[in-house]
């Protein structure tokens, strides 16, 4: 990563992490003016802190050094921090919450997916959904007093927010229903690993391990899993579920979800079903959610699926199918990489929250 000028001070907690190691890979990839990295593993065996000093050409390790929140511009949260949340992050986070005084420097924190938790105060943000939705205001200058913990989504809430709110701005929803189809990556890599070994295993008639999922996952589908792994499906139905009622507010109406485990490494897939007011054109709809972030199949084409997504932080749909039994509805499915878009959206946060002279140019 190259070091910039005037960059910002940055810490990723939850770094080896799929998530951490993909928001990492997109500081780089979209220049983000980094001058000191800290990153912190997500591993009980791991209880070093390194610190990559980006002034530097040369990355330098200085590992066991503490690290207090006022020598920090960004934190990323890309992991629940199982080996113990650092000192510097509970402290801000009483400092936020109005359980302490702040200090005279109070780093930003990005939750990705609410691995923080906390207090109610949390602000959602999703950036090039909030761009087009006027009443959410303007962003918050970095730093601001009051600012509070900002949450960067699940991507399953990300994909469902920028389908609902285009519709809805058009025509009235009287409900939605969205089935979302979790691939393995959303547990870890011993998760992948297992789902590997299963498949190769059932493929010589051997048995196939479940110390992860409790269950046999390859060639198969489930509505939940193991009651050892995590984070369990109910788990992180109710965190999407709590977004979307954070996020949509108002505005849409909250679909009734549901998460089933899928049979695949990488990326997420969403059955969606919408009912309108009253029938709306195809083609007026596929307007409306067509944009910058999210493209559309026609017809015609093959359909998206969750390997050709990978590697994409776009938002992929099919062909919007009308329901057969009811004239207001309408069938969409999409596909996105879920740690890509995720990762990118907190990244984007992050650039909307600093000034445009600190960023260095792509």
């Amino acid at each position: 990563m190259k070091p910039a000028a005037s960059g910002k001070r940055v810490a990723v907690i939850g770094a080896s992490s799929l998530l951490g190691k993909e928001l990492i890979n997109l500081l780089e990839e979209r220049t983000f003016p980094v001058s000191r990295l800290v990153t912190f593993e997500d591993d009980k065996d791991e209880q070093s802190l390194p610190i990559v000093d980006l002034t530097e050409r040369s990355q330098v390790i200085v590992a066991d050094e503490d690290v207090h929140e006022e020598e920090l511009d960004f934190v990323f949260v890309a992991a629940s921090a199982s080996a113990g949340r650092p000192a510097f992050l509970q402290r801000a986070l009483q400092a936020q919450d109005g359980q302490q005084p702040a200090g005279p420097h109070q780093c930003v924190i990005i939750d990705l997916d609410n691995h923080v938790g906390g207090a109610g105060n949390r602000i959602l943000r999703v950036p090039f959904l909030d761009r087009t939705e006027s009443n959410l205001g303007s962003p918050t200058p970095a730093g601001a007093e009051g600012l509070g913990v900002i949450v960067a989504p699940h991507s399953a809430t990300i994909v469902i927010s920028s389908l609902l709110l285009p519709l809805s701005g058009i025509v009235p929803l009287q409900g939605a229903v969205a089935h979302v189809f979790m691939p393995a990556s959303e547990i870890g890599p011993r998760a992948i690993e297992e789902l590997q070994k299963q498949t190769i295993n059932l493929l010589s008639f051997q048995k196939a391990p479940q110390a992860v999922f409790g269950a046999q996952i390859a060639f198969n589908m489930l509505p939940r899993i193991g009651r050892t792994t995590q984070p369990s499906l109910q788990r992180q139905e109710e965190r999407i579920r709590q977004q979307l009622r954070h996020y949509l507010g108002d505005r849409a109406p909250l679909p009734a979800l549901r998460l089933l485990q899928a049979p695949v490494f990488y990326s997420l897939a969403l059955s969606l079903y919408v009912e309108t007011s009253r029938p709306v054109p195809v083609e007026k709809l596929r307007q409306a959610l067509v944009g910058k972030r999210v493209r559309m199949r026609r017809a015609s084409e093959p359909a998206p699926s969750q390997v050709e997504v990978t590697g994409s932080s776009g938002i992929l749909l099919d062909a919007i199918t009308a329901d057969g039994e009811h004239a207001a509805g309408v069938w969409i499915w999409a596909a996105v990489d879920n740690l890509r878009l995720a990762a990118e959206n907190a990244v984007e946060i992050a650039e909307s929250l600093i000034p445009l002279s600190d960023t260095v140019p792509q």
